[in-house]
């Protein structure tokens, strides 16, 4: 039986997405009576990947209550998209522009935020699996009471890449793991990642500790000991290889069925 693939007929674990709400008038060719409806849109490159690692994807919309939803869930993913409002970490409130975010989804959505802060919480309380995704990092990170760089200066590892995905990222782009992680255990002293972040953690929030880093000194993957609990700030789902962080979810959801 290839790991991380359950034999037919098993219980399968039902791993929790978080996505983006946008208004409909944004797909272009939609027919126009539905443009001032709303959409819920969930990356399907997650759902394939985690459903090809044996999980059972559930896409979660903002309006799940996070408590009656960890009831269910064997493990919830914090995926990547817009900047974290500056609000929930004490940054520069200034740059918060007033858009509605169903109407630009990269602009700041405090429904978002407290929703997938709500839902990390409720995860952490019943210790349900989680992984957090570039953004999904610093939305776990900021629940715990840490900070956020609000802008990462050029330098010599490029975090913004010009590149599409898929990519397994540029050579520059290597992070290095600390002994005994649960990210040495999943990719080794060090792996060469895709990047599309401009920020990045800077204090990291209570029990957080960072273990993975670039060779500029960012954080590139955090976890809580003694929890299963994992940030990465790459993007697992647009590696051109398959990214042991989404079987590893997987296999922790497993575990608790």
């Amino acid at each position: 039986m290839t790991a991380g693939i359950s034999p037919p007929g098993a219980v399968r674990p039902m791993i929790g997405i978080t996505g983006r709400r946008v208004r409909l008038g944004l797909v272009e060719g939609l027919d126009k009576r539905y443009g001032h409806l709303f959409a819920d849109t969930f990356m399907s490159d997650f759902s394939e990947r985690i459903a090809r690692a044996g999980g059972v994807p559930v896409n979660l919309p903002y309006d799940a209550d996070p408590e009656a939803l960890c009831h269910w869930l064997s493990g919830v993913v914090i995926t990547g998209g817009q900047d974290v409002h500056p609000a929930c970490w004490g940054g520069d409130p200034s740059v918060v522009r007033d858009v509605d975010p169903r109407d630009d989804p990269m602009v700041h959505d405090a429904e978002r935020d407290e929703f997938e802060i709500g839902l990390v919480r409720a995860a952490l309380d019943r210790n349900i699996p989680v992984l957090g995704v570039c953004r999904g990092l610093q939305i776990l990170n900021v629940t715990l009471g840490g900070t956020l760089i609000p802008h990462l200066p050029p330098g010599s590892v490029e975090h913004l890449s010009a590149s599409p995905p898929l990519t397994d990222g540029a050579d520059d782009h290597k992070v290095t793991f600390e002994p005994g992680s649960i990210a040495e255990g999943l990719f080794g002293a060090g792996t060469v990642t895709n990047s599309w972040h401009h920020q990045a953690v800077d204090r990291c929030g209570t029990g957080l500790v960072v273990t993975g880093r670039t060779a500029d000194g960012v954080v590139e993957a955090v976890e809580l000991p003694g929890s299963p609990v994992l940030g990465v700030q790459w993007h697992p789902e647009w590696m051109e290889r398959d990214d042991p962080a989404l079987s590893w979810i997987v296999d922790e959801g497993s575990r608790r069925i």
